[in-house]
């Protein structure tokens, strides 16, 4: 029974980094496609590889949610069953409407409300759950000023440029700065899915905290599940970031992108789990702002923040009532 249990999820986790895949896709390549840098096909496949080769990169944000907010000792099958299904929930209908929310927040809040439902609030560690919080809060925060921050030492560089000139030169480069964001999503959300295969595992074979390492069945496995979901693209979630939030040229693409990837990478190999939507989404209105002000579609991107904040709480209580349904029923 506890076999066909650890194979249910292995099964959840590879779905939710599928899920998580085309869920995200928009946040490597919302800006070469809004900018018509890359077909939306071409963009798709490119990112798909990125992906996976980024979530092959390193295990450190894979340890931090893995045993980092729930100790390895009170994780057990049940809570993790419970987590990925409310992940996955949440995710599929914020895909339906097409609204970016956080993966990262989907799980790591799914994994504090099931852990809370099976074992009380003594079975947070808060210090792991402050570090991933404050790196989901401030991710954002670092995307929009990097990003502001590198237009404006761009187009001080290029003020006296001809436009077309810049539009050549940003197009290319902005090939570079796609893909450098589509490695960096998989080196830090692929990595989060990893960590929570890896509790389950863990509760299989009881392993203690010494014994706790990510096998690299599950790093691949990880890696080429979010990399075909990647491939298979969220279109609706590519317009709303891409087309709707402000209208881009390359050097804008260009700038969001290597902003948001770099910090997104510097928590990686910090092992700080961070969100990859939040990071993209605050780096374009970022590029906006140096504009203007209302280069912004402010009313766009506040849908876009409502989604994030309703994303805590969904997530912790959905995952608190399946945990607890699943006691009630014996599990």
């Amino acid at each position: 029974m506890e076999l066909a249990v650890l194979l249910l999820i292995l099964i959840l986790g590879l779905t939710f980094d599928f899920i998580n895949g085309f869920h995200d896709t928009a946040n490597a390549i919302a800006t070469v496609v809004a900018t018509r840098v890359l077909s939306p096909g071409r963009a798709v496949l490119m990112a798909g590889v990125l992906n996976f080769v980024g979530a092959l990169s390193g295990t450190a944000v894979a340890t931090t949610v893995g045993k980092g907010i729930i100790p390895p000792e009170l994780s057990t099958q049940t809570l993790v069953v419970s987590a990925l299904v409310a992940a996955i929930v949440w995710n599929l209908v914020t895909w339906y409407f097409g609204l970016p929310s956080s993966s990262s927040h989907a799980l790591i809040f799914s994994l504090t409300g099931a852990g809370v439902a099976s074992a009380g609030w003594g079975a947070i560690q808060f210090e792991g759950l402050e570090k991933t919080f404050q790196g989901l809060v401030f991710s954002p925060v670092l995307g929009f000023l990097a990003a502001f921050l590198v237009m404006l030492l761009l187009l001080n560089l290029f003020q006296r440029a001809f436009p077309a000139t810049v539009t050549r030169i940003f197009g290319r480069a902005q090939l570079l700065s796609a893909a450098y964001m589509a490695f960096s999503h998989g080196s830090n959300d692929a990595q989060k899915t990893m960590g929570v295969m890896t509790m389950a595992l863990a509760s299989y074979l009881h392993w203690g905290g010494t014994d706790w390492q990510v096998p690299l069945w599950i790093i691949v496995g990880a890696a080429i599940a979010m990399g075909l979901g990647t491939s298979v693209g969220g279109w609706r979630i590519i317009r709303t970031m891409g087309l709707r939030v402000v209208q881009l040229r390359p050097i804008h693409g260009f700038a969001a992108e290597t902003a948001a990837a770099t910090v997104i990478e510097a928590a990686s190999r910090l092992g700080i789990p961070v969100s990859t939507t939040h990071t993209i989404g605050s780096a374009i209105m970022g590029v906006g702002a140096t504009r203007r002000l209302s280069a912004v579609r402010w009313g766009i991107a506040g849908q876009i923040v409502l989604g994030w904040v309703f994303t805590i709480p969904a997530c912790f209580l959905l995952a608190w009532l399946i945990r607890s349904l699943l006691g009630l029923a014996g599990a």
